[in-house]
C-alpha cells in the first residue's frame, strides 16, 4: 500500500471561478504510481469547494446564479461574519457545494461515471488557493 500527496495551486482573476482541475489530477496519478485505490481531492480554503459535476458551461452559469440567490454576496452587512473581510457569502457556497471528492482508481484511471469531471470552485478569490491531492492505493 502507498500514498501519494500533491499540492495544487489556483489564482483567479475574479472573485468566483469554476475550473475544471480533472487533468492536474489525472497527472497527480499518473506521477503516482498507484494502479489500484482511491483519490482524494479537498480545497484547503474555506471559501473554496471542489466538486463533480458535467463540463458544460450553461451548468455553471446556473450554479452561479443558484448561489448568488442562496447566499448573494451584497449588500455585505447583511451578514453577521462580514468586518474584517467581506466574505461570509463565500463560506456560506462552500459548504453548499462541498469541500472534497473521493474518487476509485482503478488500472491507474480516475474510475469516473459518463461526464464526471472534477471541478475547483473559487468563491472569493484573487489569491493563490490550494487544492490537496492524496492518493491511497497500491502500485503494480
Amino acid at each position: 500500500m502507498g500514498t501519494y500527496r500533491k499540492e495544487l495551486t489556483y489564482h483567479t482573476k475574479t472573485r468566483r471561478a469554476y475550473i475544471n482541475i480533472t487533468r492536474d489530477v489525472e497527472a497527480a496519478l499518473a506521477e503516482s504510481g498507484i494502479r489500484e485505490g482511491l483519490c482524494l481531492v479537498n480545497a484547503m480554503h474555506i471559501t473554496a469547494s471542489v466538486f463533480i459535476n458535467d463540463n458544460e458551461s450553461g451548468l455553471h452559469h446556473d450554479f452561479e446564479r443558484w448561489l448568488e440567490k442562496l447566499a448573494p454576496e451584497k449588500p455585505y452587512d447583511q451578514y453577521d461574519h462580514n468586518g474584517y473581510e467581506d466574505n461570509a457569502d463565500a463560506h456560506l457556497k462552500r459548504s453548499v457545494m462541498g469541500r472534497e471528492v473521493v474518487v476509485a482508481v482503478t488500472d491507474g484511471k480516475l474510475d469516473f461515471g459518463t461526464w464526471e469531471q472534477i471541478f475547483y470552485g473559487e468563491f472569493d478569490g484573487m489569491r493563490d488557493k490550494r487544492v490537496l491531492v492524496k492518493i491511497i492505493g497500491a502500485s503494480e
